[in-house]
């Protein structure tokens, strides 16, 4: 993340305690999160998956949904899934990498 914008800091924030419950990591130190974006009318994240396959995809996009709609302020929150740019493990944060023994 290196916005500095206090609102873009808060939903980073808030999507950190969404984890993958796979891998016990959050999804923001997995580096799932590829972009957030937000107005005073609304929020826009773009996050992937460690893989298309991930059975776990749906509650995972439910929940940084949720998180972030718990801040949102009244704004509309949207959460777009993608597969391009591919996840790769040199995305995670280097927390996630010692939690992960990488």
């Amino acid at each position: 993340m290196s916005n500095n914008d206090p609102k873009v800091k808060a939903i980073y924030d808030a999507l950190s305690g969404v984890f993958d419950p796979e891998v016990g990591v959050n999804i923001v130190d997995l580096g799932l999160i590829y972009e957030v974006t937000c107005t005073d009318s609304q929020i826009a994240i773009t996050l992937t998956l460690t893989s298309a396959g991930c059975p776990m995809g749906d509650q995972i996009v439910a929940e940084a949904q949720q998180a972030v709609e718990q801040i949102a302020q009244g704004a509309e929150v949207k959460v777009e899934l993608v597969w391009e740019p591919f996840w790769r493990p040199d995305m995670m944060s280097e927390e996630a990498k010692k939690i992960l023994g990488w």
